[in-house]
């Protein structure tokens, strides 16, 4: 077989960049509905056991900061996604398994008003030009940890950061039907 030619090369570097761009960017396309709206009526399938989970996702999330970023990763050691780390650290802290997929995370989830966010919600940005393509998890004070693919580690930041702010795209919570009250 002969050596691979540079021009074979440069596709499958280009290739790679493009899957790392990617990010979470691996959901199919939807239109949003009815039920992505804070206060609409939906059944998600997900709810932690208590309140007081929310604070060791957010604890368990900071001890994710400065992992490698890898697409697709779900595990510290070998790297994580967006989602990945999101699923990750929700199965560490309640032993219940969300999906690897933001827009299915979404999906599972409680939208909840913006302003009402708490440490331990998830917050979602449109990135790709779609619904729900990026996530990370709300810390307080404006800020969220996230595996992003550009700089390659989990970091904080902030929401009101130009790229994010702009792209925000809703707000979701984890816990059960007592949020119903931070709708209204």
């Amino acid at each position: 077989m002969p050596a691979p030619t540079r021009r074979t090369f440069r596709l499958l570097l280009a290739l790679l960049a493009v899957a790392s761009l990617a990010a979470c960017g691996s959901v199919p396309h939807r239109e949003r509905s009815f039920g992505d709206r804070p206060g609409a009526a939906s059944a998600p399938a997900f709810t932690l056991a208590s309140a007081a989970q929310r604070e060791q996702i957010v604890l368990s999330a900071f001890g994710l900061l400065d992992t490698g970023y890898r697409f697709g990763g779900r595990n510290p050691e070998a790297g994580l996604d967006c989602s990945g780390m999101v699923s990750y650290v929700v199965e560490q802290v309640s032993g219940q398994r969300l999906p690897h997929n933001a827009a299915q995370i979404a999906a599972q989830t409680r939208p909840i008003a913006r302003d009402a966010l708490e440490a331990g919600d998830l917050v979602f940005f449109n990135t790709l030009g779609r619904a729900h393509s990026h996530m990370g998890i709300y810390i307080g004070e404006g800020r969220f940890i996230h595996a992003p693919s550009s700089r390659g580690k989990v970091r904080l930041e902030r929401l009101d950061n130009r790229y994010f702010a702009s792209r925000f795209d809703g707000a979701r919570t984890l816990l059960g039907n007592a949020t119903q009250a931070r709708l209204d």
